[in-house]
């Protein structure tokens, strides 16, 4: 398998089609449900789908740039991060990540965020990343925070908070 980037515990590589059952599961999470609704895969097809976007876009080097992260202890599809671009702002960027319920709380989803920042700004020449949450959301927060993004405001009425609760937006410059 080749790895893009490695951590200390994660491994970060592009999608392959036998992700597709385990990226389908780690998405119906009650987590992912609750703090991003809108990432749920109504079906195996449409994780099937996901992955061959996702695999295209890596390939040619274009956003939305989205990444499987596995474990190296063992070599399971643990969770995903990925960037998006921010609609009309060359050189700014949407970060998101998330580590399955499983593996939570072990500090993984601190350690990717800090490898994929790292990793985005240098390959894609980026200036400035986003990273949007969910209000209500501590756990994103604080890795966030961890990772020196700084608050800079909430937002209201965006289409990937169906609840309405409000969304929490940090930045990191560079």
């Amino acid at each position: 398998m080749d790895y893009i980037f490695e951590t200390e515990n994660l491994r970060i590589r592009k999608f392959v089609f036998k992700d597709d059952q385990r990226l389908y599961e780690n998405h119906l999470e009650a987590e992912v449900k609750q703090w991003i609704p809108n990432e749920s895969y109504g079906n195996i097809e449409e994780t099937q789908g996901a992955i061959n976007f996702y695999v295209n876009c890596v390939n040619n080097k274009h956003l939305p740039y989205v990444l499987a992260v596995e474990s190296k202890e063992t070599g399971e599809l643990i969770g995903d991060t990925g960037v998006n671009e921010v609609e009309g702002k060359s050189g700014e960027v949407e970060i998101g990540y998330g580590i399955c319920s499983k593996h939570s709380g072990k500090g993984y989803a601190t350690e990717l965020l800090k490898a994929m920042t790292e990793f985005i700004v240098e390959t894609f020449e980026i200036k400035v990343l986003y990273g949007r949450v969910m209000h209500g959301n501590d756990a994103s927060v604080r890795v966030l925070e961890k990772n020196g993004y700084e608050f800079v405001k909430e937002e209201f009425g965006a289409e990937d908070d169906p609840n309405g609760n409000g969304m929490l937006i940090y930045k990191k410059e560079f």
